[in-house]
């Protein structure tokens, strides 16, 4: 089997990578070892419920957003429904309660309405946002932590400001300021939207793209290794998953792709190479991974009378920005979560008269490591329960309609993605990131992934796949 390029992994980025490729008539293979393409952004089926596994709000597609000519390149707009969220997030913490529209300048007006003392400091926070791109990398990076110190007093307002902060990292003093800018600032920028029947949408479209440009997408299947030569990528070995005693196959190419994530890779490369390379990014933080508790309620929330999307629920025990990291590890009768009631708009996810929701939460692999079968799943049946619990006070009358609930576990997404610490976002995108220096690498060999140059979301993944899909026609033209 030889192919123009192979890609590792069938996430978002290696999938936009691979649709663009196809569609510039190079042969393309993809091959996911997941039943499913997409990676995170995937849906799963439970009765009459379909349950969207990562995203809830992507930023944009916007003019001017990069998505948007990507989208229009490959199809997408004509082919996948995205769905306008009408506020960015609801914030409540017991002190203070908040709605945080999209619009820069409404979100400014309601929180100096809330907090008049600080008007500077909210102006001062959205000037950074709003910035050119162009403007963000100038000068040494610090964190959103330390520039929210130096502008604002009141430990509520930082709070809210850092409402979805779960989007990006766990830790305000840990993420860096020239990252936040960018990401958060798209939200601000555009707005958001959220992919009508679940992002399994989005995926599904781009893996039949690469299947009727001549490409092909191969599920179930692992990659075991790299084969290189001559300080060349030459291909891949990989088989059959969930079968035992399947040989071992071999596909050649003139490049590959590597969709998933950078500690795998070193693993998969011969000795001297992948040794390199795992004491290069060795230097890096792997980030945080999530909890999920998913349900399927018997009717909308609606008719229990809530009406917020997203809505970020602070527990009153994070009284500063410095209480966040110590929180996302505390007991989960206090652990802070973004709940999301998918019933708000016309999601596509349940049939007429039902909703589905989901409860998400920071959450590390070594929480639910080292324990047998049973206790896995007893412990997650009492998060399960403290959740609906909680959730039960907010909305009077929830716990009754619920007609199914899955908890999904860092554990849960390691094993699905194969990521590290079930790593949600690749690497910490910290203020001291430095860059990966690949030159001890064959020079065919390419990434596009969260772990890459973009970092994580959706959108992240999408521009890391497409410019390097350009990076390799550039290459090739120029030769």
């Amino acid at each position: 089997m030889n192919y123009d390029v192979i890609v590792i992994g069938a996430g978002l980025g290696g999938l936009t990578a691979g649709a663009k490729l196809a569609k510039e008539g190079k042969k393309v293979l993809v091959i996911e070892q997941h039943d499913r393409p997409g990676g995170y952004a995937t849906t799963f089926k439970r009765g009459e419920f379909t349950l969207e596994v990562g995203l809830h709000e992507m930023d944009g597609p916007a003019p001017g957003d990069m998505k948007m000519k990507i989208f229009k390149d490959l199809g997408v707009s004509g082919n996948v429904r995205f769905v306008p969220v009408p506020d960015f997030y609801h914030f409540l913490n017991g002190r203070v309660k908040v709605t945080i529209p999209h619009d820069p300048a409404l979100a400014t007006r309601v929180l100096t309405q809330l907090f008049p003392g600080e008007a500077k400091g909210i102006q001062a926070y959205f000037e950074q946002l709003l910035k050119p791109t162009g403007e963000v990398f100038k000068g040494e990076d610090s964190s959103i932590g330390e520039f929210l110190d130096s502008i604002i007093r009141e430990e509520d307002l930082k709070l809210i400001l850092l409402g979805n902060l779960g989007y990006f990292h766990d830790d305000p003093y840990t993420l860096s300021l020239a990252y936040y800018t960018i990401s958060q600032g798209s939200y601000y920028r555009g707005g958001a939207s959220f992919i009508k029947g679940g992002s399994q949408q989005l995926s599904d479209y781009l893996t039949g793209y690469i299947r009727e440009h001549g490409g092909e997408v191969k599920l179930n299947h692992l990659v075991t290794g790299i084969i290189t030569g001559d300080n060349q990528v030459k291909g891949v070995t990989f088989q059959q998953k969930n079968k035992r005693g399947t040989d071992l196959q071999t596909a050649q190419a003139r490049m590959v792709i590597a969709n998933n994530s950078m500690p795998r890779v070193a693993d998969m490369l011969p000795d001297t190479p992948g040794e390199n390379f795992r004491k290069e990014i060795s230097r890096l933080k792997t980030g945080a991974s999530l909890l999920t508790v998913y349900y399927g309620f018997k009717r909308s929330l609606k008719d229990l009378g809530y009406a917020c999307y997203s809505a970020a629920i602070f527990d009153d025990s994070v009284r500063s920005q410095r209480d966040i990291l110590f929180n996302n590890s505390d007991d989960y009768q206090r652990r802070s979560f973004i709940f999301t009631d998918y019933s708000q708009l016309d999601s596509g996810l349940a049939p007429e008269g039902k909703s589905v929701a989901a409860v998400c939460c920071v959450d590390y692999l070594k929480n639910w490591t080292g324990m047998d079968r049973i206790t896995y799943l007893m412990k997650k049946a009492e998060v399960a329960a403290i959740i609906t619990a909680r959730l039960e006070k907010m909305i009077p009358g929830i716990s009754e309609n619920i007609e199914y609930m899955e908890v999904g576990t860092p554990y849960t997404c390691s094993r699905y993605t194969l990521n590290p610490e079930g790593a949600v976002y690749g690497f910490a995108q910290t203020p001291d990131k430095k860059s990966i220096d690949i030159s001890m690498l064959p020079e065919n060999l390419w990434f596009a992934s969260a772990w890459g140059k973009t970092g994580g979301g959706f959108s992240g993944a999408i521009y890391g796949g497409y410019l390097c899909a350009l990076q390799i026609l550039r290459k090739k033209t120029a030769q």
